[in-house]
């Protein structure tokens, strides 16, 4: 089984899920959407495909990605993550961002939980979390045993 796990992230959440992802399918190829020239989807029987989410919406490059790629993804077999603080909603968050057929195809499709590092973000951000988090330092809600869980169902799918 060849995987890949593609990703986009903001500040490294979704590449420390990626690497997390990439231990428990027993090896992966990672690639960062951000850095462009992402391989060939031939070569690879899985792919994950996980995006941060910021204001309900997954990276630029993540949708890009998506919107170029959507029907050779459908004959992968598929996963799909989002990234995020805010797993309210997470049905309607992964509905709106993750086009419907995908949604059909994918094996399994959830938040996986996010990071908020208060070195990493800007001033705005900080002061959002302060007075609307009630939080400060440095907060991560990467959740190992829906990483399991994800991976379980994808090497299910062999």
């Amino acid at each position: 089984m060849k995987t890949l796990i593609l990703y986009a992230t903001k500040y490294g959440a979704a590449r420390q899920i990626a690497e997390r992802l990439a231990e428990k399918m027993g090896g992966a190829v990672l690639h960062d959407l951000k850095q462009g020239g992402a391989p060939s989807l031939d070569q690879f029987e899985f792919v994950i495909f996980g995006s941060a989410i910021y204001a309900g919406v997954i990276r630029k490059e993540a949708k890009a990605y998506l919107s170029q790629n959507t029907d050779t993804l459908l004959g992968k077999k598929l996963g799909l993550f989002l990234c995020g603080l805010e797993e309210e909603k997470e049905k309607e968050k992964i509905e709106a961002n993750f086009p419907p057929e995908l949604l059909q195809t994918a094996k399994i499709a959830c938040y996986l939980g996010g990071v908020f590092d208060p070195k990493k973000a800007k001033a705005a951000e900080r002061l959002i979390m302060k007075l609307v988090a009630k939080r400060e330092g440095y907060l991560s809600t990467i959740d190992d045993s829906r990483i399991e869980s994800f991976a379980e169902k994808m090497r299910a799918g062999q």
